[in-house]
C-alpha cells in the first residue's frame, strides 16, 4: 500500500462523490477514479450512475430468488429450515469466535495511540451534532429489534432457566436455558437471563458495526478510495480490489444488507400486525403484513427522496423521542425502583458472566447457544454491511477513539437500560404479581401485553405500534441509501431514483420470505448471508488496523 500525505483542503466535496479530507491525511496512491467504471446517462427518463457489474448481478439474483420463492412457497420452507438448522449447530463456535474477536479489536484501539486517528483528515469537523448522531446510531443499529425482543427474550431466558436443565434420551440437554439454568431459584434465573439477553444487545453486536464502521470510514475520509466493502481490502489484495476479487466483496454486502434487513422488517411487521390485531381487532395474517409492509414502504420512499439530512435524521430524531417517552412511562409506572437498582445489577450479571458465555467450547447449552447466540452474530453480521457503511456516512469528523466509544458503549448502556425496564417489568409481572398472560402469549404480542398491566394501555400499545413502524421506516431508508452507495460504485450523491428502486426491492423481499417460508425464512437468509461475509470481516480487521497506521495522529 503506497499513501500519499494529502494537503489541507478548504473544499469538503469533492467532484468524486466522497468528501475530500480536510487537513493532512495519507490519501492512498491508485489511479482509481471512484466511478469510473460507471454507467451513467438517462435511462427510461431516469437518471442513473451505477457500477454495470455490481448492480446488474445484485439485482437479477436478488429478482430470481424471489420470483423463486414465490413460485415455490411450499417446497422452499424445509429448505429454509434445514439450512438454518445446519449453520446454527455446525458454525455456532466460528460465529463466536469471530464476534469475540471484533470486541477485543476495538477495545484495543480505543486504548492504542491509533485512537487519535480522525476521521476526514486531522482538522475534520462533525457533520452532525452529538444528539443527531447518536439518534442515527441507535434508530439505524436496533431499533425493530428492541421492540421485538425487549419483552420476549429476557421472558425467555428467565422462564428456560427457571425450568432447570433436562436431557433426552442420549444425554442431550433438551432446555433451552443459558450455561447451566437456575432451576427453581427465581433471583438466579433473574440474574442469569438478563445477562444473556444484555450479551445478545451489549458489547459484541455494536463491536460488529463498528469494526465496518470504522474501516469504511478511514478508507473512504481518509484514503480517498469508494465507500465501499472492498476498499478495506486494498491492503490485501490492492490494485485487484477493482477487478472481479472486489465486486464479489460488494455483490456479498449487497446480499447481506438486503437480507439482514429484511429479517428486520419481517419481525417488524409481525410484531406491528399483532399490535393493530391486540388493539383494534384487525386480522393477524399474511395479508396484513403484507399490506402493512407496502404501505410503510411507500412512506419509506418518501424519506428516501427526502435526503439524510431530512429524512433519515429528522425520522431517527422522532423515533428517538418516542422511545424515550415509552422508556420514561415503563419506568416510573412500573416497578421504579426493580428496574433502576436492576440497571446496575443487570450490568454486574453481564460482566460476571461473559466470559463464559462468549466462550465457543466445551459448552453443553446447545440450543441457546446456537438457536440463540449463532443466530444472533450471523444476524448482526448480515446486517453489518447496512449499519456500518450508514454510522460511516454520518461519523466524518469524529476521532477514531470518540468514535468507538460512543459505537460501543452509548448504544449498549441504552439497549442494557431498555431491557431492564421492559423486561424486567415483565418478569416482575411474573413473579410478584402471579400474571402469567405475558409469558404465555406469543412473542410478537408480548410487548402489549405487558404494557396492558400498566396504565394508559391503549395510548402506551400504539405508541408501541407507531415505533415499530417508524423503525421500519428508518431502515429501510438506510438501507436503500447503503445499497445504493454500494452498487453505484462508491458515490454517495447518486441519484435518488436508486435508492427508489433498493427501498421498493427491500419491500419486496420481505414479502417473498414472509410468504415463503414466514419468519424461518428470513432468519435462515440472515444466516446464509452472514457466514460468507464473517470472513469478510476478519479478513477486514487486518486492513483497518493498517490502514490506521499510516495516518497522521491529532
Amino acid at each position: 500500500m503506497s499513501d500519499k500525505p494529502s494537503s489541507p483542503s478548504t473544499n469538503d466535496e469533492s467532484t468524486e462523490g466522497v468528501p475530500a479530507p480536510t487537513g493532512k491525511s495519507n490519501l492512498i496512491d491508485t489511479d482509481y477514479v471512484i466511478g469510473q467504471d460507471n454507467v451513467s446517462g438517462r435511462k427510461f427518463g431516469m437518471a442513473i450512475d451505477l457500477h454495470g457489474k455490481v448492480f446488474s448481478i445484485s439485482a437479477l439474483v436478488i429478482v430470481f430468488f424471489v420470483v423463486l420463492v414465490l413460485a415455490l412457497q411450499t417446497e422452499v420452507e424445509p429448505i429454509f429450515s434445514g439450512v438454518l438448522s445446519w449453520l446454527t449447530g455446525k458454525l455456532d463456535w466460528f460465529f463466536i469466535l469471530a464476534a469475540n474477536v471484533f470486541v477485543l479489536l476495538c477495545l484495543g484501539l480505543v486504548v492504542s495511540p491509533l485512537g487519535k486517528v480522525r476521521i476526514g483528515g486531522m482538522n475534520a469537523k462533525p457533520d452532525f451534532s452529538y444528539a443527531g448522531w447518536f439518534a442515527m446510531l441507535f434508530a439505524a443499529g436496533m431499533g425493530i429489534g428492541l421492540m421485538f425482543y425487549g419483552v420476549s427474550e429476557p421472558i425467555s431466558h428467565f422462564s428456560s432457566s427457571m425450568g432447570g436443565i433436562t436431557a433426552g434420551d442420549g444425554g442431550a440437554r433438551t432446555d433451552w436455558a443459558p450455561l447451566g439454568a437456575a432451576g427453581g431459584d427465581a433471583e438466579a434465573a433473574m440474574e442469569l437471563g438478563m445477562a444473556a439477553t444484555i450479551f445478545h444487545w451489549g458489547l459484541h453486536p455494536w463491536a460488529i458495526y463498528a469494526i465496518v464502521a470504522l474501516s469504511l470510514a478511514i478508507f473512504s475520509y481518509n484514503k480517498g478510495l469508494p465507500l465501499t466493502m472492498r476498499s478495506i481490502f486494498y491492503p490485501i489484495l490492492g490494485e485487484r480490489v477493482w477487478g472481479w476479487p472486489g465486486h464479489i466483496i460488494d455483490i456479498l454486502a449487497v446480499f447481506a444488507t438486503l437480507f439482514g434487513l429484511a429479517t428486520s422488517l419481517g419481525f417488524g411487521a409481525s410484531q406491528a400486525t399483532a399490535g393493530l390485531g391486540y388493539l383494534f381487532g384487525i386480522p393477524d395474517n399474511n395479508v396484513t403484513m403484507v399490506v402493512l409492509i407496502l404501505g410503510i414502504t411507500l412512506v419509506a420512499l418518501l424519506s428516501v427522496v427526502a435526503g439524510v439530512d431530512k429524512g433519515v435524521q429528522r425520522l431517527s430524531q422522532l423515533n428517538m423521542g418516542l422511545a424515550f417517552l415509552l422508556l420514561l412511562f415503563v419506568i416510573f409506572v412500573g416497578p421504579t425502583m426493580a428496574i433502576l437498582t436492576g440497571f446496575f445489577e443487570n450490568l454486574g450479571s453481564y460482566v460476571i458472566h461473559l466470559p463464559a458465555l462468549s466462550n465457543p467450547f466445551g459448552r453443553e447449552d446447545d440450543n441457546f447457544r446456537q438457536g440463540w447466540t449463532a443466530f444472533y452474530w450471523a444476524w448482526w453480521i448480515s446486517w453489518s454491511p447496512f449499519v456500518g457503511m450508514f454510522i460511516a456516512r454520518v461519523s466524518r469528523g469524529r476521532s477514531v477513539r470518540e468514535f468507538l466509544i460512543a459505537v460501543l458503549l452509548v448504544p449498549s448502556l441504552i439497549s442494557v437500560l431498555w431491557m431492564t425496564a421492559f423486561g424486567g417489568t415483565a418478569i416482575n409481572q411474573i413473579v410478584t404479581e402471579n400474571f402469567e398472560g405475558v409469558k404465555d402469549a406469543a412473542l410478537e404480542l408480548q410487548l402489549f401485553v405487558m404494557l396492558g398491566q400498566l396504565p394508559l394501555t391503549a395510548v402506551t400499545s400504539f405508541v408501541g405500534i407507531v415505533l415499530v413502524m417508524v423503525f421500519f421506516i428508518t431502515s429501510s431508508d438506510s438501507g436503500s441509501l447503503v445499497i445504493d452507495t454500494i452498487t453505484s460504485g462508491g458515490k454517495v450523491d447518486a441519484p435518488t431514483g436508486q435508492r427508489v428502486f433498493w427501498a421498493l426491492i427491500e419491500g419486496i423481499i420481505a414479502i417473498a420470505l414472509l410468504l415463503g417460508g414466514g419468519l424461518t425464512a428470513l432468519q435462515a437468509m440472515a444466516v446464509s448471508t452472514g457466514l460468507p461475509f464473517t470472513l469478510i470481516l476478519l479478513a477486514g480487521c487486518y486492513g483497518i488496523v493498517k490502514g490506521l497506521m499510516s495516518e497522521p495522529r491529532s
